[in-house]
């Protein structure tokens, strides 16, 4: 019988910004998205005081007087940082792991020879808080879907603490199906919801009880798979081994929207910068590279305009200098002026080992030489010491207005020499 446990960190980036200011602990907090723009992580105190998620930054400022709620900058190097040390920890509990994302983990629980499963993931709880600061609620279920399920109510529930097991209680099933709108089913989402309220198909256990005909036809044979799942047939397996990487990109919304080709430029420059360094530590090289800008598609009382361009690099490379070159390029050649831009990036595409470069009689050589590679190495090396952008090509200016506003951030306490935390006596 298959047994699988979802383990899901609490309010996640908020977890990790008490971590190192435990002042935060029992307070309204709240952390922004990119350019401070709006909720995308809430804490219990700012979840009872009615902030919803997504909620723009301006709409919550009432709250800090009236409330002391506190609206943190996000600190994405910290988070991702901090979600390695809790993977790490997951992975020595059980034979197989599946990072879900950057704050859930499946585990393969099948065969782990354990007296009590609620009592064991307690003791993973109180690990992975004791080990890193940051808590976790448990869901086990005969499938990934019904995992997904339980660690919902674990949360919900204080009667749960933290831990709910649909396994060594199969009587519990029906009721947690019943608990569950069919909206917060896991791969659900709010169209198929709403086509199955419609029908009067209003939890997870009404689905269950649906026709299989039916459900093909409304959902598909994915949505077909997740009822199975509900009704405790295994389908979904653990994925222990993440496909291959096909594309990776970098963007960012700007602070203000922009106008001049300048301003632009030096942001793509940016973003090409870091997408190179990014398939750089995977070991990969690009074969395309797609640059892209665009207008701020809320603004309706502005002419809307979404530049894009592709570039063939041939042969594959991972070279910063040239991924560069192609970008702006690229950028150039589909530049239009008269437009306010609001987010850029870049994308490199056909991402490939360098061993299988597909070459041709008229590419030039690959970027292979002892001291291309060299270069990079150091580079890389440089502003993995001294900070992101330390070393790079061109100069951008700070403080430029597409930059990202982050005006409460707080510091990369895990992977910043300059911001390790200081005790003093």
């Amino acid at each position: 019988m298959a047994i699988f446990a979802l383990v899901d960190c609490n309010n996640f980036y908020v977890s990790c910004e008490r971590v190192f200011n435990p002042a935060l602990e029992g307070k309204p907090v709240v952390v922004l998205s990119n350019n401070d723009g709006c909720a995308v992580a809430r804490s219990a105190e700012a979840k009872a005081i009615g902030v919803p998620m997504g909620e723009p930054a301006f709409k919550l400022r009432h709250l800090v007087e009236r409330h002391g709620l506190i609206m943190q900058s996000s600190n994405y190097a910290l988070y991702g940082d901090m979600s390695e040390r809790v993977m790490s920890v997951l992975a020595t509990f059980a034979p197989g792991a599946e990072v879900y994302s950057i704050d859930e983990c499946f585990l393969d629980l099948d065969g782990l020879s354990v007296p009590d499963l609620t009592q064991w993931c307690q003791h993973v709880r109180a690990t992975v808080k004791r080990w890193t600061g940051i808590p976790v609620s448990v869901g086990i279920g005969g499938t990934k879907t019904l995992a997904k399920l339980a660690n919902r109510l674990a949360k919900k529930s204080p009667k749960a603490n933290g831990v709910l097991d649909l396994v060594s209680h199969p009587a519990w099933v029906e009721v947690a199906l019943k608990r569950t709108p069919v909206g917060e089913v896991w791969g659900i989402g709010r169209q198929y919801a709403g086509h199955c309220g419609v029908h009067g198909i209003l939890s997870a256990h009404d689905l269950t009880q649906a026709e299989d005909g039916w459900i093909r036809k409304t959902m598909g044979a994915v949505g077909l798979r997740t009822v199975m799942e509900l009704r405790g047939v295994a389908v979904h397996t653990l994925d222990t081994e993440p496909a291959d990487k096909q594309t990776t990109c970098c963007s960012r919304s700007f602070a203000e929207a922009v106008t001049l080709y300048d301003h632009v430029h030096d942001a793509v420059l940016t973003f090409a910068s870091r997408a190179a360094e990014k398939i750089r530590a995977d070991g990969l090289v690009a074969g395309a590279l797609q640059v892209f800008a665009q207008t701020d598609r809320f603004r309706r009382d502005q002419p809307q305009f979404t530049l894009n361009a592709m570039v063939r690099l041939s042969p594959a490379t991972d070279s910063t200098p040239r991924l560069i070159a192609a970008a702006i390029s690229g950028l150039h050649s589909a530049w239009r002026d008269g437009y306010a831009y609001k987010k850029a990036g870049v994308i490199l595409i056909d991402l490939v080992d360098p061993a299988n470069i597909a070459r041709d009689l008229f590419s030039p050589p690959p970027d292979t030489g002892a001291r291309a590679q060299a270069l990079m190495n150091a580079v890389d090396g440089l502003n993995n010491r001294m900070g992101k952008g330390a070393v790079g090509y061109g100069l951008v200016a700070k403080g430029a207005p597409w930059q990202m506003r982050c005006g409460n951030r707080s510091p990369s306490y895990t992977s910043d020499w300059m911001d390790l935390p200081v005790a003093k006596a």
